[in-house]
């Protein structure tokens, strides 16, 4: 088998693949001699320079794998190489040290002045009183979002003798008390509680502008900032703002909402740190991707297991066969059941009934993982990385099986459990490519065809309250697409769901819950 190792790796990651077999090296390869000379190859590595677009894959004859040296593969048209059976892995933990640390690196320099001092004396002057810094030891850090990369600071915190208080609702209570680590209820009590604050989410609707005027406002005074995650976190109007007024003393960034970034005022700062996108940039997180995708490759082309592959998971042929057309079904459960919850997740419950019962389901319970995660982690959430990234946050996932299914072939339930309430939603496939449709939510039965916007009320069941929905949305110009109805035999409570043509915004919904009757609501985009 060929192999092209199309952009550097490390040394090591090559000499690997060489032990099994023919490696050529197209480091000044130009893109159109990669389109003309792919179809000889039977993986190719790469980092972020390539672009493996459709066209370029469909040219790959005997392209069985793509490795991306790293953790990103927005380069790669996914969709594309798994229709084609290509298989996509990367390297997601590799730079997960190098971040860390780099976040420790900033939080050091930003309380201890070092780069203001070493300014001053490259400059020729000795200004050593103008630079008494803080101590970390006795502080308390706040870590907002506690993944891989969030524990690691964590831990290398506690060695500087700091207390660490962390949110993170996809983390179970008993994680944290096995890091001993306090966890934190909200954002808004994490902010309030501690003199750092270090930002390790996603970027997602919900986390962009995650420290604005108001997040500032909430936190001690003196609180310094630490944004080594994704630059859209933080609104840096806002931060200037805060250091203005004091209410900051000093904030250090590593990311910033465009790249390259090289003017601000806060760049004239002398109680601002930055770095351009250091995070990730260590020989030994560069090395470490190189290795770890030679390996995946490697598995890939040998029938071993590819534990990092993004777009499928190791699955017997014929199991796949029978539980590929529901794996859409149980990510979106799961990702229903997430959004409908309010508390942190500890454990979910995949039930099985119906046909499917009799298969190996536990490609399904994942892909109600993958669901349940989706969105708000660090790294991007597949069918292979969604257990270990569940047992990291302490999330036990339950697996039942039933012959019997009622009036459905096929039904699976999604429960989430947590400390503060839970959740339950069912769906079937309808037709013969098994269509997901959502047929329960809160114990309550309905009908209703999956879309990407829903909303979903539970309310007292009176005359009207379904015109007084329609009334607002129409209002909001928010356009109904489908809705169904379940209610109980007492007419005490009632459930609707209704999907939507574009997201319908959270005060909207604050507008219907002010309305007697209605006692929860959620929007959730899928």
């Amino acid at each position: 088998m060929k192999v092209l190792v199309k952009e550097k790796i490390a040394d090591s990651g090559v000499e690997l693949l060489r032990q099994n077999f023919d490696v050529d090296l197209g480091l000044e390869m130009s893109d159109e001699e990669l389109g003309e000379a792919i179809a000889g190859y039977d993986a190719i590595l790469i980092r972020s320079a390539t672009q493996m677009t459709a066209e370029l894959i469909g040219r790959g004859e005997r392209l069985k794998v793509i490795g991306r040296a790293g953790t990103g593969v927005d380069n790669v048209d996914i969709p594309a190489a798994t229709r084609r059976g290509v298989i996509v892995a990367n390297a997601p933990e590799s730079n997960s040290v190098a971040a860390a640390e780099h976040t420790m690196a900033l939080m050091l320099a930003l309380c201890r002045n070092v780069p203001q001092a070493h300014r001053s004396l490259t400059g020729g002057a000795w200004e050593r009183p103008n630079f008494k810094g803080t101590e970390l030891y006795g502080k308390t850090l706040g870590v907002i979002g506690f993944g891989r990369i969030g524990q690691l600071v964590a831990k290398r915190a506690q060695s500087f003798g700091m207390e660490v208080v962390a949110f993170d609702k996809f983390v179970s209570a008993e994680r944290f008390r096995e890091l001993g680590v306090e966890g934190a209820d909200s954002v808004e009590d994490l902010l309030g509680r501690v003199d750092l604050v270090t930002l390790h989410v996603p970027k997602t609707p919900e986390t962009i502008d995650l420290v604005d005027a108001e997040a500032i406002a909430a936190m001690r005074d003196g609180a310094r900032l630490v944004n080594c995650a994704r630059g859209e976190l933080v609104d840096l109007d806002a931060v200037e703002a805060g250091l203005e007024s004091g209410k900051l003393a000093g904030v250090a960034l590593d990311v910033f909402p465009s790249e390259p970034f090289t003017d601000h005022p806060l760049f004239s700062r002398d109680d601002v740190v930055v770095t351009p996108h250091l995070g990730a940039s260590t020989a030994e997180a560069q090395d470490r991707a190189g290795v770890v995708t030679a390996e995946q490759v490697t598995a890939a082309l040998t029938g071993g297991v590819v534990t990092n592959a993004v777009n499928i998971a190791p699955v017997r042929p014929e199991e796949m066969e029978a539980l590929a057309p529901f794996v859409p079904l149980c990510e979106k459960l799961g990702r229903l059941a997430q959004g409908l919850g309010n508390g942190s997740v500890d454990r979910v419950t995949a039930e099985f009934r119906g046909r499917i019962a009799s298969h190996d389901t536990r490609l399904l319970g994942i892909a109600v993982l993958v669901g349940v995660l989706s969105g708000n982690t660090e790294e991007a959430i597949n069918l292979v990385n969604a257990p270990q990234m569940a047992e990291d946050r302490g999330i036990e996932l339950i697996e039942t099986k039933d012959s019997g299914a009622g009036d459905f072939t096929e039904l699976v339930t999604v429960r989430i459990g947590s400390a503060e309430d839970g959740v339950e939603v069912s769906g079937t496939g309808v037709g013969p490519r098994n269509e997901p449709y959502l047929v329960a939510v809160w114990g309550e039965s309905f009908y209703l065809p999956f879309a990407d916007h829903l909303a979903v009320f539970r309310y007292a069941d009176r005359p009207g309250m379904i015109g007084k929905v329609g009334t607002i949305f129409g209002e909001e110009s928010v356009n109904i697409i489908s809705a169904a109805v379940g209610a109980e035999a007492d007419g005490e409570r009632a459930v609707m769901a209704l999907t939507t043509d574009a997201p319908v915004r959270a005060e909207t919904i604050e507008r219907i819950l002010e309305l007697d009757g209605f006692r929860v609501g959620r929007s959730v985009d899928l």
